[in-house]
């Protein structure tokens, strides 16, 4: 067959980029277009995504892939943040970033209009208090004059499509991110939004994966799993049913591909998460904070005149002595920028560890603690689902990083098969060649990132000590209860 491209607009916590993703019927070629940093912005106290930016730097890099000719276009983003338009189409107020303070009291607030478990049943998702439902509850607790004139919600995502094409649409998996849809119907949780008092009028139709919008300059535009995790997921080269899946990057997402959501209790206990993916799966999973403790850790010495790669870190890391202190990665000391290396070590002061103080020992020390939590996520959602696992697939930035999945196969005590780095775009570009035709269904295109050369393989090593150090963790994460 003639190769056809199609443009994947990716953007995470960090950056963006614009791709050209070409198909000669037998693999996948990738071609960066246009790269630019994701930079929120402080206004009045309230952190914001600068999408006004964002909308000027994709349109620059579909202009870069207009000589490609491309087949079409597709837009994924990370989760939970929406925008609000008034019923002009104009957006109201640059939306505002999960990591911002204004939900920090609202999930008791919402417990006392809707008891959790109530929420859960009619929702499915993991409780975390960056979720788009406590976001719009700290509207309607202010009193928020935005929810007055709102006409329609838009995700993140959705936002960026309706910028594309005029179409006032929330796609599925994104739309499942928001705490507010049920899984059940099959719709926005109607019941739920009016306990809580959000209007209901502003939620528009939702519609999957695979779903022609409109065009953009003469480009069709089609909405893949909007939600980047469901695009990664989707590119996972598994080959067979019992796979667990780890999407690396500023958040780690730890789970199981499911044919339905699981709303038992014992999912409630585990506070695991039934997101939506595509070709009607689900993804079991749990948010694990991921390498944005890294990254913020990274931040604070380069602030201090220490300035470390990525890489040097690791060298670092791995050049430091083993378990010398673990924590939980998942505390709410981590959730919000800043000193993160004094929060690590304030950790260890109170857990009666001792504090690491070289960045190898603490760089190390957040590893170790990653790869601890991704066991126990894998444990929770495996005995949810009553299932096991013979492999785990990483995917996604993370696994540039060998020593960190070295430690995974180690403390899971499974293989791990990292691959591919570009999971979200690859993910985004294959719904869309399924789309127009050109790849039959979701297991010929897993196979299709299957035969790639970049994946590796790794054998799970000292598993007994892991085992012994997995125990201490455990123990650490009760006692910091």
């Amino acid at each position: 067959m003639t190769a056809k491209t199609v443009l994947a607009v990716d953007l995470g916590a960090e950056s963006g980029r614009v791709m050209a993703v070409a198909f000669d019927g037998r693999s996948l070629h990738l071609q960066e277009l246009h790269r630019f940093p994701n930079t929120p912005v402080t206004l009045n106290n309230t952190l914001h995504w600068d999408f006004l930016r964002l909308w000027r730097e994709i349109q620059a890099g579909i202009e870069e892939g207009q000589a490609l000719q491309p087949a079409s276009l597709g837009v994924d983003t990370w989760g939970v943040d929406f925008a609000l338009l008034d019923s002009q189409g104009n957006l109201i107020g640059n939306p505002v970033h999960y990591r911002d303070g204004r939900t920090t009291d609202m999930m008791p607030r919402a417990f006392a209009k809707v008891p959790k478990a109530d929420i859960f049943a009619q929702t499915g998702i993991q409780f975390m208090s960056i979720n788009t439902l406590y976001q719009l509850l700290s509207l309607v607790e202010s009193g928020s004059p935005q929810l007055q004139i709102a006409a329609t919600f838009l995700t993140a995502p959705d936002l960026l499509n309706y910028w594309l094409t005029g179409a006032k649409v929330c796609e599925f998996s994104s739309a499942t991110t928001t705490q507010l849809f049920n899984p059940t119907t099959g719709r926005w949780a109607t019941e739920l939004i009016a306990q809580l008092d959000i209007p209901g009028h502003i939620f528009p139709e939702i519609v999957p994966p695979g779903t022609r919008l409109g065009a953009y300059q003469h480009i069709p535009v089609i909405a893949p799993a909007c939600h980047d995790t469901g695009s990664a997921v989707a590119a996972v080269p598994a080959q067979s049913a019992d796979f667990a899946y780890i999407s690396s990057g500023t958040w780690s997402l730890v789970g199981l591909e499911v044919d339905r959501p699981i709303l038992t209790p014992e999912a409630l206990a585990a506070n695991v998460t039934n997101e939506g993916g595509v070709y009607g799966t689900y993804r079991l999973l749990k948010n694990v904070m991921g390498l944005w403790i890294l990254q913020q850790c990274r931040a604070a010495w380069a602030a201090a005149g220490q300035n470390y790669s990525y890489a040097e870190l690791v060298e670092l890391a791995e050049a430091a002595e083993p378990f010398t202190a673990v924590f939980n990665p998942n505390d709410p000391a981590f959730l919000t920028p800043g000193d993160h290396p004094q929060r690590i070590r304030d950790y260890c002061r109170q857990t009666g560890q001792p504090e690491p103080t070289a960045p190898g020992a603490i760089v190390r020390s957040v590893l170790e603690s990653l790869t601890l939590a991704y066991r126990e996520v894998l444990e929770q959602v495996t005995a949810v689902a009553q299932r096991s696992v013979s492999v785990i697939h990483i995917v996604g930035g993370g696994t540039r990083n060998q020593l960190l999945n070295q430690m995974t196969a180690n403390a899971a005590g499974l293989p791990v098969v990292t691959g591919p780095v570009e999971a979200t775009v690859i993910g985004n570009a294959l719904v869309q060649l399924i789309t127009l035709g050109d790849i039959g269904d979701l297991a010929q295109a897993r196979q299709i990132v299957a035969g790639r050369a970049e994946l590796q393989q790794y054998e799970p090593q000292n598993t007994a000590v892991w085992d012994e150090v997995y125990g201490r963790y455990q123990q650490l994460i009760l006692q910091k209860r």
